[in-house]
């Protein structure tokens, strides 16, 4: 392991954080907010999350894919499992484990305005890795902003779906990940 970006109590106390700001922005909607979970690397930090949330809240989840299952993204969008909830005049809070591109985020949430006529969209992050940005995109809520471009795994963060499991972010070293790629996962 080359270093640890987040570990568990920062994790923790990310999401109180946020929880608490969400509930607070939110607390005057006249319906309950949809948040959506972003499959499969947020879900942890969805699960956490909205658990921290104090109002009525709708969940629901999209999955998407980006990640060939290496290092770098395939530049292109499929939607493997769309939103089940009716968005219309609600606010929907997309829950990210990373922002990165802004690629995702973008096919989303023109995804979600083309589909449907939400309230308004927010976006809410683990990661925003704003130097990586491809597309112009705005995420409300961040815990951790990476200032350089960083491969991460753990806490839903994956190398060819390996790792969602560990309790904390880390950037993985040449060797850990020689090892994983003599897996089948």
């Amino acid at each position: 392991m080359e270093e640890i970006i987040l570990s568990e109590e920062e994790i923790a106390r990310i999401v109180d954080e946020l929880g608490a700001r969400l509930t607070k922005d939110l607390a005057n909607e006249e319906r309950p907010p949809v948040f959506i979970c972003v499959m499969k690397g947020a879900m942890p930090f969805f699960s956490d999350l909205i658990k921290k949330v104090k109002l009525d809240i709708v969940c629901d989840y999209v999955q998407l894919t980006s990640y060939g299952g290496g290092l770098a993204s395939s530049g292109t969008i499929s939607m493997d499992k769309d939103i089940a909830t009716c968005l219309d005049d609600r606010t929907v809070v997309i829950v990210e484990d990373i922002v990165d591109s802004g690629l995702s985020i973008d096919f989303l949430t023109k995804h979600i305005k083309s589909r449907f006529k939400p309230k308004k969209v927010l976006v809410c992050a683990l990661f925003d890795k704003f130097c990586a940005r491809k597309n112009e995109v705005t995420v409300d809520y961040f815990g951790a902003r990476l200032p350089e471009a960083k491969f991460l795994v753990g806490y839903g963060l994956d190398y060819r779906q390996l790792l969602r499991n560990v309790p904390y972010v880390f950037v993985p070293d040449k060797e850990e990940i020689a090892a994983w790629d003599e897996l089948d996962p």
